[in-house]
């Protein structure tokens, strides 16, 4: 199945951004915080940035390391970036420093940007970004023609290492083009920019609105995990487009009312029934979309209607063509289960610097010219042409919205020399927990926390199993492969303390702990991290206690005190102070 749309694939996202920048120059373009920067202030930023990367060294074709989280000076440095002719290599702050260092090298990235005020975590040239300097530098002439690549993303890899995928401007022209049309977009349009940049989808939140005259309402790192300020933030900037995963979205429909001019798309997890019933009830349109990155960001899209039955991953977007097909590559009947394969104008180039694997996952299309990506995914086409998603056909999995390779944290572990085999599973629905399962070495005593410290320093915290079990042996199928399916539940094994008879806010507290972490006995001094916490449980306690008492627990309570008996004194004391 396809879909051709009329969608300009000549011309890049930055021609479209120049033309808007041309026709609408003092139009606010991005907000963050207190900055305001109309279009000609963005591209005269960016422009000045460019001839920095060129006097540093940066050429046509090259890749750039852009280090720094959500702000207005990562807009400017990826216009900037593309201004050069380069292609950007996102750089998450919030790795630890030797994934950074790792990604770095194996792209082979000679400049890195960074926001001014802001150190580079490694040696090398760095370009800084300084809103006020750029914005003073007098307007020069673009230094050189785009290259071929708009980014390089890493993505997490099965052999133990990130891969980084290589994206073409005409593919992410096509992607911008693709949305625009199915959107309507117009320079009325203001899109949270929600997403870190070394999350591929965060490309549709900056490029969309800047290349169809509209805004950019970056949000600040700190908010992303508090569902009440970003609710704030789209009713106090008229936010009209939100793109988010469902476990984003589970932390802002609570805090939304009736938002009728209000875009909601949901992507990179299956979006539940339930919870696409909740968003679609709040907003104008509820837009389920789906895509690996190597078809750079979303390749299908279901416009959800107003109380949906079913949630599918829809259709192609233009220029896209789906196949499901069986393991010979012969076509599926339609209603039957298949691996999907994706090809047309999002593919990617291939994996940087990885031949063999661009080989193996980009495929020749026997049904038609040029490649078609193995995606992995099962899925089966339904009677009205809508697909629907079926599950993985290997060890990938989606945590929050990221897509881990389970092979590359259980590769982490047997870096361990307590380690002698792991294996790693996510355990759970709505809200899975990755797992390990660890053997440990001959003689050798393997703790928790030693290992959590040994994944965290080259592991994103997503990345980081939430419990470890312990096994004598691993359990294995007839042909001595790893059996997942048998690996055992993680057990219970915290020593629960006489819990008292709560009353009053304790009583509360407590039932607002049960429901979030799905346990029915909880003492009033046991850690929340040792529960299975994390950043994203912290934020729904604070969110129903919100409700249900009045009040706002500071994020820090939950590190400093990290317990029912810590919440519960916290919340006493921010209704004492109410009522003075």
């Amino acid at each position: 199945m396809s879909e051709q749309l009329s969608v300009t694939l000549q011309d890049t996202v930055l021609d479209h951004f120049l033309r808007s920048a041309q026709q609408t120059p003092e139009a606010v373009a991005v907000v963050f915080d207190q900055t305001r920067l109309t279009y000609r202030e963005l591209d005269a930023a960016a422009n000045a940035l460019a001839a920095r990367l060129w006097a540093a060294g940066v050429r046509s074709g090259g890749l750039v390391g852009v280090h720094m989280g959500r702000s207005a000076e990562l807009v400017v440095a990826v216009l900037g970036i593309l201004r050069a002719g380069a292609a950007y290599l996102p750089l998450d702050p919030s790795y630890p420093t030797e994934r950074i260092a790792f990604i770095a090298a194996d792209a082979a990235a000679p400049v890195m940007v960074t926001r001014y005020g802001e150190e580079s975590p490694l040696p090398g040239k760095v370009v800084t970004v300084d809103l006020a300097e750029l914005l003073r530098t007098p307007d020069l002439p673009p230094p050189q023609e785009n290259g071929d690549l708009a980014y390089v993303i890493y993505t997490s890899g099965s052999t133990g290492q990130p891969k980084g995928v290589e994206i073409g401007h005409r593919a992410l022209a096509n992607l911008i083009g693709s949305f625009s049309a199915e959107l309507g977009a117009s320079p009325a349009d203001r899109w949270l920019g929600l997403t870190s940049l070394s999350f591929d989808i965060a490309a549709l939140e900056i490029f969309l609105p800047l290349t169809s005259g509209g805004r950019l309402v970056m949000a600040p790192d700190t908010a992303v995990r508090d569902g009440r300020a970003l609710a704030r933030m789209i009713r106090d900037q008229a936010v009209t487009h939100v793109q988010a995963t469902p476990s984003s979205w589970r932390l802002l429909v609570p805090e939304l009312g009736g938002e009728p001019t209000l875009v909601a798309l949901c992507g990179g997890e299956p979006l539940p029934v339930p919870l696409a019933k909740e968003i679609r009830v709040r907003v104008r349109r509820l837009l389920n979309v789906y895509g690996p990155t190597e078809t750079t960001v979303w390749s299908t899209v279901d416009d959800l209607p107003a109380d949906p039955d079913t949630v599918t991953i829809g259709r192609p977007i233009a220029n896209t063509d789906l196949y499901v097909l069986d393991e010979s590559l012969a076509a599926v009947p339609a209603g039957s289960p298949g691996e999907l394969f994706i090809g047309g104008a999002g593919l990617a180039a291939g994996y940087h610097n990885q031949p063999e694997l661009t080989a193996t996952r980009f495929v020749s299309n026997p049904y038609g010219p040029g490649r078609i990506y193995r995606t992995g995914d099962l899925a089966r086409i339904r009677a009205d042409g809508r697909l629907d998603f079926l599950g993985r056909l290997d060890d990938q999995v989606k945590i929050r919205g990221h897509r881990i390779e389970l092979g590359e944290i259980e590769a982490r572990l047997l870096s361990h020399p307590t380690v002698a085999e792991a294996a790693v599973a996510a355990v759970g629905e709505e809200d899975p927990q990755l797992v390990g399962y660890v053997v440990a070495a001959a003689g050798s005593t393997v703790d928790s926390a030693v290992l959590s410290d040994h994944l965290s320093r080259s592991l994103p915290a997503v990345m980081v199993p939430n419990a470890y079990v312990w096994l004598g042996s691993l359990p294995l199928t007839p042909n001595g492969k790893l059996d997942r399916s048998a690996l055992p539940a993680p057990p219970r094994t915290r020593d629960v303390e006489a819990a008292p008879a709560y009353t009053g806010v304790a009583a509360q507290v407590q039932e607002v702990w049960c429901e979030v972490l799905r346990i029915d006995d909880i003492g009033p001094n046991e850690d929340l991290f040792d529960l299975g916490g994390h950043s994203l449980t912290m934020t729904k306690i604070i969110a129903r206690l919100r409700s249900r008492l009045g009040v706002e627990v500071p994020l820090d309570v939950f590190f400093d005190t990290p317990t029912i008996s810590g919440v519960v004194a916290a919340v006493v004391g921010l209704q004492q102070e109410m009522a003075e």
